[in-house]
């Protein structure tokens, strides 16, 4: 038989049909973000830390995403980040904070006027199956973008760069390595070798076959697939799809005049040997989702 559907009350509304945007890094979640956050009764997060912190450690560890009391841990750490109260958008991040018009200390939203609730933090993707065990209903909207541009993107973030330190590839890292986008254990020298081109490239296709794995076991009523590329050629028809999708009215304007990287702008940004490189590691992501 299956256990009753967990009930949560925030800021003294039902949280359901929440929504997620899940993404690589640098694929255009927070684009999305900022447009469901600027939307009427939506309260959408984006990097709360203590969210963040959560998100990373399941994403690091995927043992612990796979216990029994993670749906419990991330529901709850996002049920506070949710709370309307005063001084909650000052542990904002400085994208959560600009998305929602932020002026001091906020709030950014008013609780009697909300209805879905959500978050699209960075790699909230790799705690998609967490997600939808705390949130049976849950909504997902992912993204998918060039990994050549996604790379070009990494390179010039400190942030991402981070992540590619040795020690995050330590004796007690976990194989098969979402997050890093490492198989086997075998291949941890042959990583720590690699440029940072070559690891980004890693992370855009550990994070895309991710997401085809959700998309070949998800029903379409929880899952929406969008392209970056269509996001920014033809926002109206991007945000007409989530509005359906979500059954609410999304802000289309967020979308607009986004000061985002052309589509194709990796062949002016990586070199050839970084392009080289990124191509042969994810030659066959990119064929299959159409990044010739």
């Amino acid at each position: 038989m299956r256990p009753p559907t967990h009930i949560l009350v925030v800021n003294g509304v039902k949280v359901r049909r929440p929504v997620f945007v899940i993404a690589a890094p640098h694929s255009g979640a927070d684009l999305l973000g900022r447009a469901l956050k600027r939307s009427p009764g939506f309260h959408i997060t984006m990097g709360r830390g203590p969210v963040a912190r959560v998100v990373y450690a399941f994403a690091r560890r995927p043992s612990i995403a796979r216990s029994g009391g993670a749906p419990r841990v991330l529901r709850d750490v996002l049920a506070e980040a949710w709370q309307i109260v005063p001084g909650a958008c000052a542990e904002c991040t400085t994208a959560c904070r600009e998305a929602g018009g932020i002026v001091g200390s906020g709030p950014c939203a008013g609780p009697g006027a909300l209805s879905r609730f959500g978050d699209a933090g960075p790699d909230l993707l790799y705690s998609a199956p967490v997600l939808l065990q705390a949130f049976p209903d849950a909504r997902l909207i992912q993204i998918i973008r060039d990994g050549r541009d996604v790379v070009a993107d990494m390179l010039a973030d400190p942030t991402c760069l981070a992540w590619f330190k040795p020690h995050m590839l330590g004796e007690d890292a976990e194989f098969p390595n979402p997050f890093l986008g490492v198989r086997a254990a075998e291949h941890r020298e042959r990583w720590t070798a690699m440029p940072a081109a070559g690891k980004c490239a890693l992370r855009w296709r550990g994070a895309v076959r991710l997401s085809a794995t959700l998309r070949r076991e998800l029903p379409a009523e929880h899952l929406l697939t969008l392209r970056y590329e269509d996001m920014l050629s033809s926002p109206g028809e991007a945000i007409d799809a989530v509005s359906a999708f979500l059954e609410a009215k999304v802000s289309t304007i967020a979308l607009y005049g986004a000061p985002r990287p052309a589509p194709g702008t990796w062949r002016k940004r990586l070199s050839p040997a970084d392009a080289e490189l990124v191509e042969k590691v994810a030659r066959e992501e990119l064929r299959r989702l159409g990044y010739r």
